[in-house]
This record gives C-alpha cells, sequence and structure tokens, in this order.
C-alpha cells in the first residue's frame, strides 16, 4: 500500500473542522498541518488531529511537512494562496468559490499546468453517492431525453438579519452570488456542460445596517447542452430546499443533496385506477428506501458519514486517487470545471439588475469620533444595539471587531472601529485609552472545556487586566442566566440566588460564564475592578433571530422542538430594553459591585411567542413539546460513544438538571434593576409584541 499524502489546511475557520474529520474518512491521505493567523485556532485543530500548527505559510512550506493543502481562508485569498502553493511544489484544493472570477480561476489553472500539480476545486455536493447514482441514471437513459432543470439552493441565511455584517459574502452584493453560486453552477456545468446565463431576477431585498441593500433571493435563467436551467436561490427564512430536479421525457429524477436522497418518478401502464396509486407507492418506496439506506450508514458510522460529510469524503477520494496514481483529475473537480462554473458565474454578474450592483457608499465623516465607551462584541445582535444606543445618546463609541468591517459605516463620525485581537493584551489596553466604560459582550463557544477555559475565560481575564491597566471607570459583563438552575418551578430566582459550586454538569457556556463570572469578582475584590455584571433573559427584537436556540432545538426554519411542554412564562426582554440597561450600568454611581437579571415584563411561554409568529406574520412553524429526560438519555448515549467509541477527548455530559434548566422552569425577579438603576422595560404586550414580532424581521420578508 503507498504512502499517505500529507496535506496541510490553509485556514482553521468552521469549515476546516468538515475537512479535517472527513480526511480521517479519506483513503490515503492523512491531516499533517494546520496553519492559521490566528495561532491558537491552528493549534487546536492541529492538536486534535495530531498534526502540526503553524502561524505563517512560507513556515509550513519551507518544513516540508505537505505535499497536498487545501485552502479554506476567505475567497478573497484564495488566488493568491493557491498560485503561491503550487508554485512551491504542493497539490491544491480549493474551497468554493475557488477565486473571484473566471479570469482568475484560469490563472490558478495555468500555474497548476505549468508547476505539473493538480488543482481542485471544492464543489463538495458532486461527490456525494446520490449524485452519482443520478449521473449513472442519465448515462443509461433511464429518464430519456431531459429538457429542463431546477437547480435550488433554498437554505435560510442568518447574518442577513442577525449579523455578524463583516462576513466577506456581505460586503457587496455580488458576493452572495460568488460565495452561494458554484454550490449551484456546478450540478449544471458537470450534468450539461458550458452554462450560458440568459437573465437574473432579484427580490426580497433586506437592508443592512451601515451596509445598504443586498438581495435575498435569486433567480437565474440560462441554458447548457440544449437543457432549459432555472437557478433558485433563497435566503430567507424558509424550509430548507437544497435539489436538483431533472425533467426528462420518460422520468423525473429529484436530488436532495442536503440530504443525499435521491428519488425517480417515472409513468406506468396501468389503467386510470391504478395508475395514480402505484405512482405514488413507487415514489414513497423510493423515499422508505433512500431513508433506510441513509440512517443505516450513518448509524452504522456514528453519524461520521453523514450527507455533507459524503460530499467532502468523495471530493478528497477523487482529488488523492489522481495524485497517488498520477492520472488527470476527475473532470468533476479539475480546473476546466472550476473556470466554467466561475465564468457562469461572471455572466450572471454581468446581466445583474442595477438594483443587485448598488454598492452602499457611507457618508463622509466631518469630524473624528472621541470614544468615551468602548464595545467588545460590538459587531453582534446585542452589540450592535448597544453601540446604537449609545449613538443615540450622544456618545461616541469605539468597536472593537476582527477586522476592520463593520455595520456602522453610516456613522463615521461617532463610531470608530478597531481591529484587535483579543488575546493581544498590549492592543487591548491601547484600545481603551481614553475610555471611561467597556462593555465586554464577547464570548466564545467552546466543544471543550479547554477550548472554554482558553477561548472564553481567558479572554475574559485578559480584557478585564487591560480595562484595570488602563483605569477605565467602568467595566461591565455580560454573562447569562443559564448558568443559574433554573430546574425547579418553585424556585424565584434573584441576583442573591447563587450558581451552583459544582458547575461540571452543567452545559458549556453555562459554565464557562459562571467561571468569568468568578474570576471578575476576584479581581474586583483584589484588584478593584470597576464591575458591574449583566445576565440578560431570553433576548429578542430587531436584528435577532427566528431560530432562537434559547427556546428550543430547531429543525430548520420550519420546525422547533421546545425545551419541555412549553407551557411555562419565559424570561424574554426586549433587546432596546437590554441596551437601555447596559447604559445605564455604565452611568448610574450605584452599580459597581452589584449584577443585574435583566428579564422583562412580559413572561410569554413558548407556545404563546410562537402563536403570535403564526398570527401576525403567517409563519407557521410546527412546535412540538420536547421530553427532556429523553433528550438528557440520548445526549447521555451520544456522550458515551463519543468518548469510547470516536475516542473524543473532553467530551461533557450535562446532568438532567442542566437540561430541565433549558426550560427555564424558575421565575426570575427582575426588582433590583428597576430600583437601583431606573429600568423601565416594556410593559404592554401589545407593544412588546410589536418589537419582537411584527418589527423584529424574523423570516426576512
Amino acid at each position: 500500500m503507498s504512502k499517505a499524502i500529507n496535506v496541510g489546511l490553509i485556514g482553521a475557520g468552521y469549515i476546516a473542522g468538515w475537512h479535517a474529520e472527513a480526511l480521517k474518512l479519506t483513503p490515503g491521505a492523512r491531516l499533517a498541518a494546520v496553519c492559521d493567523l490566528s495561532t491558537s485556532a491552528a493549534e487546536a485543530l492541529a492538536a486534535a488531529h495530531g498534526a502540526r500548527a503553524f502561524a505563517a505559510l512560507d513556515d509550513m512550506i519551507a518544513s516540508g511537512a505537505v505535499e497536498a493543502v487545501h485552502i479554506l481562508t476567505p475567497p478573497d485569498s484564495h488566488a493568491v494562496l493557491a498560485r503561491k502553493c503550487l508554485a512551491a511544489g504542493l497539490h491544491v484544493l480549493v474551497e468554493k468559490p475557488v477565486a473571484l472570477s473566471g479570469e482568475e480561476t484560469a490563472g490558478i489553472a495555468s500555474v497548476a499546468r505549468a508547476a505539473n500539480r493538480h488543482f481542485a476545486a471544492g464543489h463538495n455536493f458532486l461527490g456525494l453517492p446520490g449524485y452519482q447514482r443520478l449521473k449513472a441514471q442519465i448515462g443509461r437513459g433511464d429518464l430519456g431525453r431531459i429538457s429542463s432543470a431546477e437547480i435550488t439552493w433554498a437554505l435560510p441565511l442568518a447574518p442577513l438579519r442577525s449579523g455578524p455584517y463583516g462576513l466577506w459574502l456581505l460586503r457587496e452584493p455580488r458576493n452572495l452570488l460568488l460565495e452561494l453560486g458554484p454550490h449551484l453552477f456546478a450540478f449544471a456545468h458537470d450534468l450539461f456542460g458550458s452554462v450560458t446565463v440568459s437573465g437574473v431576477y432579484l427580490g426580497k431585498p433586506v437592508t443592512l445596517p451601515g451596509a445598504g441593500i443586498r438581495p435575498q433571493s435569486w433567480r437565474i435563467t440560462a441554458e447548457a447542452g440544449g437543457v432549459d436551467i432555472a437557478f433558485n436561490l433563497q435566503l430567507i427564512e424558509s424550509v430548507d430546499d437544497r435539489s436538483v430536479t431533472l425533467r426528462g421525457s420518460s422520468g423525473l429524477a429529484r436530488l436532495d443533496y442536503a440530504a443525499d436522497v435521491l428519488t425517480v418518478t417515472h409513468e406506468n401502464t396501468a389503467d386510470l385506477v391504478l395508475n395514480p396509486f402505484l405512482r405514488q407507492m413507487g415514489a414513497a418506496w423510493g423515499h422508505l428506501r433512500e431513508g433506510v439506506g441513509n440512517a443505516a450508514r450513518q448509524i452504522g458510522s456514528l453519524n461520521r458519514k453523514s450527507p455533507y460529510a459524503l460530499g467532502f469524503v468523495g471530493t478528497f477520494e477523487a482529488f488523492y486517487t489522481a495524485i497517488r496514481e498520477g492520472k488527470p483529475l476527475d473532470p468533476r473537480f479539475d480546473g476546466m470545471a472550476a473556470e466554467g462554473v466561475m465564468r457562469a458565474i461572471d455572466a450572471a454578474l454581468a446581466v445583474m439588475p442595477n438594483r443587485g450592483r448598488e454598492t452602499w457608499v457611507p457618508p463622509k465623516a466631518q469630524r473624528n469620533p472621541k470614544p468615551t465607551a468602548l464595545v467588545i462584541g460590538g459587531t453582534g445582535f446585542l452589540g450592535r444595539d448597544l453601540t446604537r444606543a449609545l449613538v443615540a445618546r450622544g456618545q461616541d463609541v469605539r468597536v472593537l471587531s476582527r477586522g476592520a468591517h463593520g455595520p456602522f459605516d453610516d456613522l463615521p463620525e461617532t463610531v470608530e472601529t478597531c481591529a484587535v485581537s483579543l488575546r493581544d493584551e498590549a492592543g487591548l489596553c491601547r484600545a481603551m485609552e481614553g475610555i471611561n466604560v467597556v462593555y465586554n459582550l464577547a464570548r466564545a463557544l467552546g466543544t471543550t472545556w479547554e477550548d472554554c477555559l482558553d477561548n472564553d475565560v481567558a479572554v475574559s481575564d485578559r480584557i478585564a487586566r487591560a480595562a484595570l491597566a488602563a483605569g477605565v471607570r467602568r467595566f461591565v459583563y455580560t454573562g447569562t442566566i443559564a448558568s443559574y438552575d433554573m430546574s425547579n418551578p418553585q424556585t424565584v430566582i434573584t441576583e442573591s440566588t447563587p450558581f451552583a459550586q459544582d458547575m461540571t454538569d452543567r452545559n458549556l457556556y453555562a459554565r464557562s460564564k459562571a467561571e468569568c463570572e468568578r474570576r471578575l469578582l476576584e479581581m474586583q475584590r483584589d484588584h478593584g475592578l470597576p464591575l458591574t455584571i449583566a445576565r440578560p433573559g431570553i433576548v429578542v427584537g430587531h436584528g435577532g433571530p427566528l431560530q432562537h436556540w434559547g427556546i428550543g432545538r430547531w429543525h430548520g426554519a420550519g420546525a422547533v422542538r421546545l425545551w419541555g411542554t412549553g407551557d411555562n412564562p419565559l424570561p424574554f426582554v426586549l433587546i432596546g430594553d437590554v441596551s437601555d440597561a447596559l447604559i445605564r450600568m455604565g452611568e448610574s454611581v450605584a452599580a459597581p459591585g452589584h449584577s443585574f437579571n435583566l428579564v422583562g415584563d412580559v413572561p410569554l411561554t413558548a407556545r404563546t411567542y410562537f402563536n403570535a409568529i403564526h398570527m401576525r406574520l403567517g409563519a407557521g412553524i410546527r412546535v412540538s413539546s420536547g421530553n427532556l429526560t429523553a433528550m438528557w438519555a440520548a445526549d447521555a448515549v451520544k456522550s458515551a460513544l463519543k468518548t469510547y467509541a470516536l475516542r473524543r477527548p473532553g467530551v461533557i455530559r450535562a446532568s438532567l438538571r442542566d437540561w430541565q434548566s433549558r426550560a427555564h422552569y424558575a421565575q426570575f425577579d427582575n426588582a433590583k434593576p428597576k430600583a437601583l438603576l431606573g429600568w423601565k422595560p416594556v410593559s404592554n404586550r401589545e407593544e412588546f409584541l410589536q418589537e419582537a414580532v411584527d418589527r423584529a424581521g424574523l423570516i426576512g420578508f
């Protein structure tokens, strides 16, 4: 057996985890290195897979540790990184979009040919087993002559409604098609050849804060190989439909590529009575066969072979087989296919209506901001609202961001965006110069307790030390009511209610936030940190998500399983009321040394909330009760399998009490913020629903 090919990942973000796991299932390939500008991110991913970590690409190349790389960075860096790696003698697989244009893609392919190295496009859905079966049926003529195709990506894109808005795909309207279009165009190009675009329709516009309008609906008409094609891109809160539908002279095929389910419908020769029955029974049998097959595969692999994972595995197998055998790359993924897909997208962008081309130009500042408030986590849901609320009260604000892009370009005279790493303590100190009040809204979600200690708790400590060194007047930290034990309906929680002494059986978010609070209180006691703690409830309102996981477990945009029966009052609070309370904490002389539970005065149940969404928006979300004991038991089984079968270290198993706390059974007394801060949350039910539902933009249109 030939030696495994050593692989390096360039970029350690979300998608890198999928690549790393898929490489485990790919014969003849081994993850050997991870490179990312964030040393901690590279080290964390590398450690989990027994690989080496690098902070610089030049160092990884010079080490000789890898023979091939996957480029997983933001799309505007793909072309330059790909050319560099190919010229250095490495084989290269690039996540979609492989570049920003067909011309850039052709340039990568040219370098690959000159270097005699493979260049592959990460069109991962073409690697699905179901797609291979579809191609086989077409090849056998099972569908007859195909006349039309409809290729759809209908999946909610939450950042369009709730941020973060600094992502590359939201910087310009065209980026949405560049990011998601390759999934659709790759199917068409592989099935029918070069795609000729005839028209583009844009709909469902949404206005992003400080960044102009973005279309949420794209309909593109095209033709390829004599087949009429409609590409549908829908990014609103709707039922997930990612499918390829082909209509032929003797059959209709539908591939659900998100679930790897292929069903084919044929006409039959029965009489008029039996004809529709047999047709539907045939469709039912096809769904049953696909469902049982997928379930057996996922159970047998402990969910390592989910449909999404299988797409990556199929892509990687084609790539590494070609490298090992010294053969041409599978035409699904080669440079010609990559260029064809990107040139078709170029053509669609060229005929895009004017409103899709609009590049919002921010107003020019007549003065520079003079910030006295610093918001860390200012590009998130709460941070955006707090920043704008501070500006509305006459304050200039400095916002810490991971990049130069933020949602405040319309406020150049009052908001200053500062790109500082939360791991750079000296940089944090400089960012706090001239600042009176620091609002730390930052949080990080880890998969192990070690992740939380590094990415959340240590970051909180570092920010607080910087605040002490800078001599800020007030330090406001946002914890969470999730750190309380809310499992008992008879309990009334106040700020004097303690967290449990032992939090090891709680979920990582609740435990991590509680540990942050404990350490900050130590800094207050020992070093005089001017600390005030806010613990918001279930925050709703404009810019907030429809799929709020504080209420239940979501299964797409159209179905939610509640934490519990959904009949108990929940601690809802409006985003505007939370921002108002945070500002009062920064201003009030009575606030330092205190914590405040920010829970509103309109205690809706989960079912009442979803009934209001149905009645006021017409969004009939399917709501079902959740048996928390059954959920806890299922989680216990999953934890055991991850620990003993998959041998993953640091797996957390939450207690039954923790699961019951997710239903928010306990009640909250919000008298303290009212008394000490003069806080007056909305108490009128109709006014609350107008803000929480009518004006919240929950479904995008």
